[in-house]
């Protein structure tokens, strides 16, 4: 293999990861039978917030299939779904923004990404997951949220304080 067409290759492998928290895939299902090329699937995935600890998200996105999917080139749909769950004591690690993205991924070659990003609901003392679609010219209105509230965890002794969600 030529050395441009391995540099070709690895740039195309570099545009298609996640550039924001990793996602670990959790279990797939197949969507639509694809005869000589990897089927379309929805994927399911964990992604960890890196500035909340006792936090995780899952996520299902579709994926597309194909030849162009398994080049890394196939434009996926902006269908996904998140659902967030407290899993430990929660504690900010790291103060944020509103609207801070917690997970990028790109969902096409150059010009569409999928969001996860997070908000602070004070008054409830909650932290609110948004996943959406962003494309350079035309974005989706499909998107998903989950709000987890910041609450005692089993571990914690009752005299404990609970994390207050806020904004740098």
């Amino acid at each position: 293999m030529s050395k441009f067409l391995s540099a070709i290759l690895f740039l195309l492998a570099a545009c298609t990861l996640a550039d924001g928290a990793f996602a670990k895939e959790i279990g797939s299902v197949d969507t639509k039978f694809n005869l000589l090329s990897p089927d379309d699937s929805i994927k399911i995935e964990v992604v960890k917030d890196p500035k909340i600890d006792g936090i995780v998200c899952y996520l299902s996105r579709a994926q597309k299939g194909g030849y162009k999917g398994a080049m890394g080139i196939a434009e996926d749909t902006s269908d996904a779904s998140i659902d967030c769950r407290q899993t430990g004591p929660i504690k900010i690690l790291e103060k944020f923004k509103e609207g801070e993205p917690v997970f990028k991924e790109r969902r096409s070659f150059i010009f569409k990404k999928l969001k996860v990003v997070r908000f602070c609901d004070t008054d409830n003392n909650a932290v609110v997951y948004l996943v959406y679609s962003e494309r350079v010219i035309e974005g989706s209105p499909k998107n998903s949220i989950s709000a987890v509230p910041f609450t005692q965890w089993h571990t914690q002794k009752s005299n404990e304080p609970v994390e207050l969600c806020s904004y740098k």
